[in-house]
C-alpha cells in the first residue's frame, strides 16, 4: 500500500484504540519504538506503564516484523487489562509495523467482578469485530476469512467476484479513484444480499461472498442480479467509469470453505475470459464458454508430466501439447498470440526450452505470451538464465496443483491487464492527437478565412505533405526522418501560414499584384508565424512546436538560396520546410485565388519542374513526379467536388 493509505489507516485505528502509530523497520530493530516513548510520558487513567509493560509492547512489535504478520496479545496487571496489536505492512515498498494499544476495561463504574467480566466480554467482542472489518469498504477483511471461515465446513453459495480491468482505474486515474470504485461496488453488492450473508474483501479487487439459504434454482439468478447491480455502480465525480465484474460461484454441500473457494476462483477465472458474466459449476461447460477459454500450451517430452499438468489445470483452459521445442515453435508460428501461456520444460530432445525462449525473443513473441518454466533442473544458474531470456516464472517439479493453477491464472490475468492498459493508453493518445489536429485545423482555417481562401487548403497541404514525405522516406534514407517526425510533420504543416494573422487584410486579399512595399510586408508572415509559436517559452522544446516553427519560418526558402526570410540554400533548409514548401506551391497553383484562376495539374507540374516558381530539392521534384497520379486523383477530385458544391 502507499504511505498515504497507511497513515490514513492509523488515523482510523485511533478511533478504536487508545494509542496507535506506524513504526519503521530500523526503529524496531534499534529499540526506538515511538509508541512506548509516548506511553512512558504520562499516566493514562491513573495507570503508569511499567518497564515490563514496555517490554511486552516492544516484543509484540518485533514478533510482527519477524513473522511478517499480525500479532495480538492481552496484557494483565493488577489494575488494568489492555490489548496490544501489531500489524506488519509494506508501505511504499518499505516494511513497517502498525502498533495499537487499547484498554479493555475502560468503565470506571465497574465495581463487581461480574460487571467487570461482562464489560470485558462485550468490549472484546466489539474490538474483534472492528479488527475483522475492511476500513475502506466496511465489509469483512481477509483476516476474517483466514481466522474464522477457511477451515469451517458449511453448506452455502460460495462466490468469487473480480472487478474487470480494475488496474486500469488505478493506473489511469490514481489509487484514490480506485478506492472510490471499490467502495461503490461493495455498496452495490451489499444492496443485493441479506444480513445473514457474508461479504469479504478477499484481495485488492476481489470480493468473496457467502450466501446462506440458497439452492441451485436461485443461485445463478442472485449472482446475475449482483453482476447487473455492479454495472450500475456510481463512482463519485467519475460518471464515465463503467464498472463490470466477473463472477464465479459454486454451492458448497458441507465442504471446507477453502476448497469451495478454490473452485469458485477457477470458475471466476473462466468468467474473466469473457468479462462481465457469471459462471457457475452448472454452466461452466456451455459451448460458448468453452470456445473462448485461454489456451495453455504444455511443452514437455514426458507424456506423464503433460497429463499431470493438464489434469491440474482442469476444464478452465484449452490445453494443447508439444513434445519438444521444435513442435512448440511450430505451434507459435501457426497460432501466435492465440496461445495465452506456455508451460515450458527446459531439457528436451530436438530443441530445448532455451531454444524456444531465444526464438520468442527474436520474434517478439515473449512480449505477448508469458512463459512459465517447468523443470526438475533447479540450479541457480539455470533459473537465472531462464529469467534473463524472458521467462515470466519458474516452477520446479514435483508440481503442487494449487501453485500451478494460481500462477497460471495470475500470469494470464497480468498479461491481459497489460494488453488492456496498452489499449486504453493508445486510445487516449489517439483521442488527444485527434483533438490536437482539430484545434490546429480550426486555428489554420481562421487564418485562411481572413485570407479569403477555402478551408480545404489546410487539408490539402497536410495530405500532400504526408504523400511527399512517405515517398521521400521510401526513396532515400538521406534525411533520417524518424517515426515521431513522420507523425508530426503533416500535422505541423497546417500551421505554415499562421503568421498571416498579423498581415493587413487589404494586402492579403488584394486582387492585383502587390507593390514592392506590400510584398515586403507580406514576407513578414513567415517570421511572425515563428514568433507566435515560440512566444511561450515553456513549449519551445515540444517536438511539434519545433517542427511547426521551422515550417513557418522557412517554407518560402528556395533550394538555390533565393527565398526568404534568411536566404538559406540547399539542405540548410530543414527537410520539413522543404516538403511543405513544395506542397504549398502545388496547391496554390491548382487553386483559385483573388488574384488568379486555378492552373491545371499538367500546367502546375510543368511550372514547378521548369523552375517558374523557384528552385526545389531535385529529390523532392522526383517524388512529386512519382506520386503525381495519386495527387491528381486525391487532391484535384476533392477540389472539383468543392467547386460543384
Amino acid at each position: 500500500m502507499t504511505m498515504k493509505r497507511a497513515l490514513d489507516e492509523v488515523e482510523q485505528y485511533k478511533q478504536v484504540f487508545n494509542f496507535a502509530c506506524l513504526i519503521d523497520e530500523d526503529a524496531i530493530r534499534n529499540g526506538e519504538n515511538p509508541l512506548t516513548a509516548e506511553l512512558g510520558k504520562d499516566s493514562f487513567r491513573n495507570y503508569k506503564f511499567s518497564d515490563d509493560d514496555m517490554k511486552i509492547i516492544n516484543d509484540v512489535c518485533r514478533m510482527a516484523l519477524a513473522d511478517k504478520c499480525m500479532k495480538t496479545k492481552l496484557a494483565f496487571s493488577a489494575a488494568e487489562i489492555y490489548q496490544i496489536t501489531a500489524r506488519y505492512i509494506v508501505a511504499d515498498e518499505k516494511p513497517y509495523v502498525m502498533e495499537m494499544v487499547k484498554f479493555i476495561d475502560a468503565d470506571d463504574n465497574a465495581v463487581t467482578d461480574h460487571e467487570m467480566r461482562e464489560n470485558f466480554t462485550n468490549r472484546l467482542t466489539l474490538y474483534r469485530k472492528n479488527m475483522y472489518k475492511d476500513i475502506l469498504t466496511d465489509v469483512y477483511n481477509r483476516r476474517y476469512y483466514e481466522e474464522q471461515l477457511k477451515k469451517r465446513r458449511i453448506s452455502a453459495g460460495i462466490v468469487m467476484i473480480d472487478l474487470d480491468d480494475f488496474g486500469l482505474y488505478n493506473d489511469t486515474y490514481g489509487h484514490d479513484t480506485g478506492d472510490l470504485v471499490l467502495t461503490a461496488v461493495a455498496s452495490e453488492i451489499k444492496s443485493c444480499i441479506s444480513p445473514s450473508d457474508i461479504l469479504i474483501r478477499y484481495g485488492g479487487d476481489e470480493f468473496l461472498l457467502i450466501i446462506s439459504d440458497v439452492n441451485d434454482d436461485t443461485f445463478a439468478d442472485i449472482l446475475e442480479q449482483i453482476r447487473n447491480r455492479i454495472t450500475k455502480a456510481d463512482v463519485p465525480n467519475y460518471s464515465w467509469i463503467h464498472v463490470t465484474a466477473s463472477l464465479g460461484g459454486v454451492i458448497s454441500d458441507n465442504e471446507f470453505v477453502e476448497n469451495s473457494v478454490i473452485t469458485a476462483e477457477r470458475l471466476m477465472d473462466q468468467a474473466k475470459n469473457h468479462k462481465d458474466i457469471v459462471v457457475t459449476d452448472k454452466n461452466s461447460t456451455d459451448e460458448n464458454l468453452r470456445e473462448s477459454k485461454p489456451e495453455v500450451l504444455i511443452v514437455d517430452d514426458s507424456r506423464m508430466n503433460r497429463e499431470i499438468l493438464s489434469e491440474m489445470l482442469g476444464s478452465g483452459y484449452k490445453i494443447t501439447e508439444a513434445e519438444n521445442g521444435e513442435e512448440c515453435i511450430t505451434a507459435l508460428q501457426q497460432r501466435g498470440t492465440g496461445i495465452s501461456l506456455i508451460l515450458l520444460d527446459i531439457v528436451m530432445p530436438v530443441a530445448d526450452g532455451f531454444t524456444v525462449l531465444n526464438y520468442m525473443t527474436r520474434n517478439h513473441r515473449i512480449e505477448d505470451i508469458p512463459v512459465i518454466m517447468i523443470s526438475s533442473e533447479g540450479s541457480e544458474e539455470t533459473i537465472r538464465r531462464a529469467y534473463e531470456m524472458g521467462a515470466s516464472d519458474y516452477i520446479s517439479r514435483p508440481f503442487d496443483s494449487r501453485v500451478v493453477c494460481r500462477r497460471v491464472a495470475n500470469m494470464i490475468k497480468l498479461y491481459s491487464k497489460q494488453k488492456n492498459l496498452t489499449k486504453l493508453v493508445t486510445e487516449q493518445i489517439n483521442k488527444k492527437e485527434k483533438n490536437n489536429r482539430m484545434m490546429i485545423r480550426i486555428l489554420s482555417q481562421i487564418v485562411e478565412f481572413r485570407n479569403s481562401e477555402s478551408g480545404s487548403h489546410v487539408l490539402h497541404i497536410e495530405k500532400l505533405t504526408e504523400m511527399l514525405m512517405n515517398r521521400l522516406i521510401h526513396k532515400t534514407d538521406r534525411y533520417n526522418i524518424d517515426p515521431v517526425q513522420q507523425d508530426l510533420i503533416p500535422i505541423a504543416s497546417a500551421l505554415h501560414d499562421i503568421g498571416k494573422i498579423g498581415i493587413d487584410e487589404k494586402i492579403l486579399n488584394k486582387p492585383g499584384k502587390l507593390t514592392p512595399e506590400e510584398f515586403e510586408k507580406m514576407k513578414q508572415h513567415s517570421v511572425i508565424g515563428e514568433a507566435i509559436l515560440t512566444s511561450t517559452k515553456a513549449n519551445t522544446n515540444e517536438p511539434l512546436i519545433k517542427i511547426a516553427s521551422q515550417i513557418c519560418r522557412w517554407h518560402h526558402e528556395r533550394y538555390d538560396g533565393r527565398g526568404y526570410p534568411d536566404g538559406l540554400k540547399g539542405d540548410e533548409i530543414p527537410i520539413c520546410a522543404q516538403i511543405v514548401s513544395l506542397a504549398d506551391v502545388y496547391d496554390a497553383l491548382t487553386s483559385e485565388r483573388v488574384y488568379k484562376k486555378a492552373f491545371s495539374h499538367e500546367q502546375t507540374m510543368e511550372m514547378i519542374q521548369t523552375g517558374q516558381c523557384g528552385a526545389f530539392n531535385p529529390i523532392l521534384l522526383e517524388c512529386l513526379a512519382d506520386i503525381q497520379d495519386d495527387v491528381k486523383r486525391e487532391l484535384l477530385s476533392d477540389k472539383e467536388k468543392n467547386q460543384t458544391s
